[in-house]
C-alpha cells in the first residue's frame, strides 16, 4: 500500500503505466463525468463514481481484495475513509472470482489502519491490501465523488 498526495506520485518509479495513470488523475476535476475511462484497454482503466459514505457495520459495506489489478483510489469531492487489512489476517466470506477479480472477506473488527481520503490524496492498493472503501470520516455519511484507476499488476514495473 502506498498513501500520498498526488503531487508526490513521481517519487514512485513503477514505469510508463504508472505515469499514464497519474497523467490521467492529474487531469481530473470535481466536474469530471462519472463513467469508465479506458486508458489502455482492460489493462488500465478508470471509473469515476459518486455514492454516500457509510459505517463499517452497514450491511452493504464490503471488505474486498483484488489479485489481478492494483487499485489507485482518490477522492475528487468530499471525503471517505478506507479501512485496511492484510489479507492473510482475514476470513474469506466469498471466494475469489477471477472474472470479477474480487474476493470478499468477513468483517470481524475495526481495522488498525484507517485512511482518510480527501481530494488530492491517493492510495495505491496492492493484492495483499484488503480494503473497505466508502466509509464515513465523521458522524454522518456524506456524498463523495472519487476515481478508481485499475492497473493490471503485470503492467507495473515493481
Amino acid at each position: 500500500m502506498i498513501v500520498d498526495h498526488i503531487d508526490n506520485w513521481k517519487r514512485y518509479s513503477f514505469g510508463s503505466t504508472w505515469e499514464l495513470a497519474f497523467s490521467f488523475l492529474e487531469g481530473l476535476t470535481p466536474e469530471s463525468e462519472e463513467r469508465r475511462y479506458d486508458l489502455d484497454g482492460d489493462d488500465v482503466f478508470a471509473i469515476v463514481m459518486s455514492y454516500p459514505t457509510k459505517r463499517e457495520t452497514d450491511a452493504n459495506a464490503v471488505l474486498e481484495a483484488h489479485r489481478k489489478y492494483v487499485d489507485i483510489q482518490m477522492a475528487l469531492v468530499g471525503s471517505e475513509r478506507l479501512a485496511m487489512y492484510p489479507t492473510h489476517s482475514l476470513n474469506v466470506k466469498t471466494p475469489y472470482n477471477a472474472e470479477r477479480d474480487v474476493e470478499f472477506f468477513m468483517y470481524e473488527k475495526p481495522a488498525k489502519i484507517q485512511l482518510g481520503m480527501f481530494p488530492g490524496t491517493f492510495a495505491c492498493l496492492l493484492p495483499q491490501d484488503a480494503h473497505m472503501p466508502q466509509l464515513t470520516t465523521g458522524d454522518a455519511g456524506v456524498e463523495v465523488k472519487k476515481v478508481v484507476v485499475k492497473i493490471a499488476l503485470d503492467r507495473l514495473e515493481i
